[in-house]
């Protein structure tokens, strides 16, 4: 996707939330700027002396389809909106009308998967549910890869967390 065909679907994603009456800021940069490094987020929206920047990370821009860059561009759009520069109950319902509308499924986060990206972070650990077995991927750690016995998995279960390269000494001598 050009950087040309971006603006316009910035422009076309902004018609649509004034189309259905969400009253977004009047002062969003025409220009969406790419993040090559960002690897943990798909888009930012940054206010700077009453202007809005919308930031999408490159891999999206790069691999996603347009419906998915459409999307982001959306979510981020709506922090323009008074009120929600976070994922309160205002911003909340600017979404769902948007996703009602237009058929977007605008959510407070997004994953590698739903935006039909591959998800090529380095994970270094993962931490386990005991009783569920859901395996949450880490990149670096964190107070939950510190100390999982804070934290509960949303099963209940209790948690512990495996390093990757532990996961390769496990390997038995007949494993290549």
């Amino acid at each position: 996707m050009t950087q040309e065909e971006l603006d316009a679907l910035l422009v076309r994603v902004a018609d649509q939330a004034r189309a259905v009456n969400i009253p977004i800021s009047r002062h969003i940069c025409p220009h969406v700027r790419l993040n090559r490094r960002a690897r943990t987020r798909f888009g930012c929206c940054i206010r700077r002396g009453g202007t809005h920047t919308i930031e999408l990370s490159a891999q999206l821009v790069r691999e996603g389809g347009q419906e998915a860059v459409a999307r982001v561009l959306a979510h981020e759009v709506l922090h323009t909106c008074y009120g929600c520069a976070n994922h309160g109950p205002r911003w909340k319902g600017y979404a769902q009308r948007m996703n009602d509308a237009y058929g977007y499924a605008i959510r407070r986060t997004d994953d590698y998967a739903s935006l039909g990206l591959e998800d090529d972070r380095p994970v270094r650990y993962y931490v386990v549910c005991q009783r569920c077995a859901r395996r949450i991927p880490r990149m670096k750690r964190s107070p939950l890869v510190d100390h999982p016995e804070r934290y509960r998995c949303p099963c209940g279960g209790t948690l512990r967390v495996e390093r990757v390269g532990d996961l390769d000494d496990m390997k038995g001598d007949d494993c290549p």
